[in-house]
């Protein structure tokens, strides 16, 4: 996690139901460590007795049923209530509705669902009784991305628990539910740390750093950095910094076009930019990074950018003659 940032990710929780699988991320974002915080739990079921809960908790609800409801319609109402909410990610705690390609698109890759089944075994409903009918010694549960396909995408984390003899598929489903709610908060909490996390942070400038042409890493005084040209005579465009000169930013460094852009840029954006110590002077601007909702595109067209600033004119040329056209 994060060394020194007091952002946290905003989580919009569905559900439709108990709310049990909630009420332990509720719990669990109340740590002062933990990246993330509810900020919504919505719900295909006004009754949902979660609602309850959150409502008692001070957090923001959004109900509304899906009964005579087209599909798509209704899941873009819930989208436009988690947007309102300024959700950067979605968890699935028992919410019983097939979702929509359209809304699943909307939240790739930021959608976490918790399955009562150690998948790919038993997708879909009647899990424990399932486990039970194939004389399986585990069961167990598992929180994974959501994708179209149901309770198809990319495991995250699993727990196993074992299955007693003579255990029915209520019993059995007593002692899951526990599982869950340990491992519910800490699938989710290592999901979105990771975009607080400078390790992650830096790897993903570097593929990005490293994927336009003739570029190298090499340390700028201790800090991961990248250079466009060759070994011996490179110019470095990109520079990795946690926490430089007492800021609690983690993120790059990149070349401006001007000081004028630079300091127009921080004083319209100080959540985003700020002029680092020392490289400022250069021309050079900090783009935090250790926030929830970076544009990964937006990074790269910023190193895009410097590396065209540093990069030989022997390389830019023919760029040049492209944009006179």
């Amino acid at each position: 996690m994060a060394k020194a940032t007091s952002a946290k990710v905003r989580v919009g929780v569905l559900i439709s139901g108990r709310g049990t699988n909630m009420a332990a991320l509720l719990y669990a974002s109340r740590a002062d460590d933990c990246p993330y915080e509810i900020a919504l739990i919505a719900s295909n079921n006004p009754d949902a007795e979660g609602l309850k809960l959150a409502k008692a908790e001070g957090i923001a609800t959004f109900a509304k049923s899906h009964v005579g409801m087209d599909r798509t319609k209704f899941d873009a109402a819930i989208d436009k209530a988690l947007r309102k909410a300024k959700c950067d990610y979605v968890a699935l705690a028992g919410y019983m509705r097939l979702l929509s390609p359209e809304f699943v698109a909307s939240w790739q890759g930021r959608m976490l669902n918790i399955h009562p089944s150690l998948l790919p075994k038993y997708k879909g409903l009647d899990t424990h009784q399932r486990a039970l009918d194939a004389g399986d010694k585990f069961a167990g549960c598992s929180v994974h991305i959501v994708t179209p396909e149901l309770d198809d995408g990319p495991v995250l984390a699993q727990t196993k628990v074992a299955i007693f003899p003579g255990d029915t598929a209520a019993t059995l489903s007593d002692r899951v539910r526990i599982a869950e709610h340990q491992l519910f908060p800490a699938a989710l909490t290592a999901f979105v740390g990771r975009e607080l996390d400078a390790g992650w942070i830096q790897q993903q400038v570097a593929t990005r750093a490293l994927s336009l042409p003739q570029t190298h890493e090499r340390t700028s005084h201790g800090a991961p950095g990248w250079r466009v040209g060759t070994e011996k005579s490179g110019k470095f465009f990109a520079i990795f910094f946690d926490q430089h000169h007492g800021e609690d930013a983690i993120g790059v460094m990149v070349k401006t076009d001007s000081m004028d852009e630079l300091l127009s840029l921080c004083e319209d954006q100080p959540d985003i930019y700020f002029k680092p110590a020392y490289y400022g002077a250069g021309g050079w601007i900090g783009i935090r990074l250790n926030r929830p909702g970076v544009d990964w595109d937006h990074v790269a067209d910023w190193l895009a950018r410097s590396w065209r600033l540093n990069a030989p004119k022997s390389m830019t040329k023919l760029m040049d003659v492209a944009d006179g056209f």
